[in-house]
């Protein structure tokens, strides 16, 4: 993977990460333990530091960076969607960062917490535990459900079993011309389910 040092200080990666060959990482870059960092991903630690916690994701096209002495952290189980950009900022435990969402300078999300696809959440805002954001700007919609809480987890295991398959059997290969018969399909969870299909309490009016 393209992985620079500057300033001396070189990237970490835990030996049980998975982070793809296509990533850039950057300088001040800690990955831990099971760690799973998508295609295209770009960690730079050209400023502040880096860190990813044990069994977080970062997925395809995000970016993570910060200012000059801060830490930009994703902690232990959190899980960021396609496309986000975590800017010096603060992502607790088992919180979900959805697609395309915008995390600014000093933003605290609090743990087990979802931040909608496409949010911007301004500078300096603390989002409570357990709880979803959404908007731009984002706004405190609701505490999270139980179920929701339990569906976001689920997804983060996911990924978890994705870096491990990842480490075992992903090779570059050359393409096939045409599909073989009864190609070989990889089978879903029962309890994995696109978070719409969950009914949800009603925001109050």
């Amino acid at each position: 993977m393209p992985c620079y040092a500057i300033d001396g200080l070189r990237p970490v990666i835990d030996p049980t990460a998975y982070v793809h060959p296509t990533a850039v990482l950057i300088g001040d870059v800690i990955v831990g333990p099971g760690v799973y960092v998508a295609p295209l991903a770009s960690l730079r630690g050209d400023f502040g530091r880096i860190v990813l916690q044990e069994g977080a994701n970062l997925q395809d096209t995000c970016v993570m960076h910060g200012f000059p002495g801060s830490d930009t952290v994703i902690a232990k189980d959190g899980h960021i969607g396609h496309g986000a950009v975590i800017h010096g900022c603060q992502v607790g435990v088992n919180a979900l960062v959805g697609m395309n969402a915008v995390l600014m300078d000093g933003a605290v999300v609090g743990e087990s917490c979802i931040v909608a696809a496409c949010a911007f959440v301004k500078a300096g805002m603390q989002i409570p535990d357990r709880h979803l954001v959404a908007g731009t700007p984002a706004k405190i919609m609701r505490e999270l459900s139980e179920k929701e809480i339990r569906w976001k987890s689920q997804g983060t295991a996911e990924y978890q079993e994705l870096a491990r398959r990842s480490m075992h059997s992903m090779v570059e290969c050359t393409p096939l011309t045409e599909a073989e018969e009864n190609r070989h399909r990889r089978g879903s969870s029962e309890e994995t389910v696109p978070l719409h299909t969950l009914k949800t309490p009603k925001t109050p009016s």
